[in-house]
């Protein structure tokens, strides 16, 4: 089985959020981590890689820094680590960048599973997981919180509102993890050690398949910026001091009826 896991390296937001003029993000200037739902699939992989003896291979596409990622998850557990990375994909939108991804992913041609987080942190869409999968012409199951391997076919157990689907899909497939799917295990020593001295395949514009200039990147995202900004400051607030525990009650009660909480 050989199992393909895409991963973002997204801002940290506790270092804070910078910009470039034209609106995109300033992903240089920041301090980054792996998306947490992106850490979840790779879990899921691993683990299925533990169970059935899988090959996992993790792919990124970003700057050059994201090779760091990939190491992370190569010490983790995960076999190979492919960088895709060139100046004409920068600032690309959902669709630019599912573009890619599945330019890239047509290069390696042979796999069973894919697996992508839900969303990324620094965007929220949910988009790419599911259009990667419509480029490539395969079945999509989202928001995964479980997975299981059942000969050719999947079965994912499926979030949906206060519920859950069970959804079987012949391989190849892809999957969007939840990060509430597992809790992702530690890098190791000895999985670290690897990780530095482990070749991670870097591949740009030319080793894309079946992709139209006018796709990629900032010229070939359909999506534009209006505005961009850092997250606004909230003011004080009201202060009031009651003269009595009833009294604050009634003021509080007041407030959530007036505002139609309650």
């Amino acid at each position: 089985m050989k199992i393909i896991v895409c991963v973002k390296q997204v801002p940290d937001t506790k270092g804070g959020v910078k910009f470039n003029p034209d609106g995109t993000l300033d992903r240089g200037a920041m301090l980054t981590i792996m998306n947490p739902d992106d850490k979840a699939g790779l879990e899921a992989a691993l683990r299925l890689k533990d169970q059935y003896g899988a090959e996992v291979t993790v792919l990124t596409m970003g700057l050059p820094k994201a090779e760091d990622v990939l190491r992370e998850a190569i010490a983790m557990g995960a076999d190979n680590g492919i960088l895709v990375t060139d100046r004409v994909l920068g600032g690309a939108d959902t669709w630019a960048t599912s573009t890619t991804i599945a330019g890239a992913i047509r290069n390696i041609k042979d796999y069973d599973i894919i697996i992508t987080g839900r969303q990324a942190i620094d965007g929220d869409t949910a988009q790419v997981g599911p259009q990667i999968a419509e480029h490539l012409g395969i079945p999509v199951i989202s928001y995964a919180e479980g997975i299981e391997v059942d000969g050719d076919s999947v079965i994912v157990k499926r979030q949906y509102e206060d519920r859950h689907h069970m959804l079987k899909a012949k391989m190849p497939v892809l999957i969007t993890a939840l990060s509430e799917l597992n809790e992702p295990r530690y890098m190791t020593p000895g999985g670290i050690f690897d990780a530095c001295d482990a070749e991670i395949t870097t591949w740009g514009r030319a080793n894309l398949v079946d992709v139209e200039d006018g796709d990629l990147g900032l010229k070939g995202s359909p999506t534009k910026i209006a505005k961009a900004s850092d997250k606004v400051r909230k003011g004080a607030g009201e202060k009031v001091t009651p003269d009595s525990p009833d009294e604050a009650v009634d003021y509080i009660m007041d407030k959530l009826l007036t505002k139609h909480v309650i």
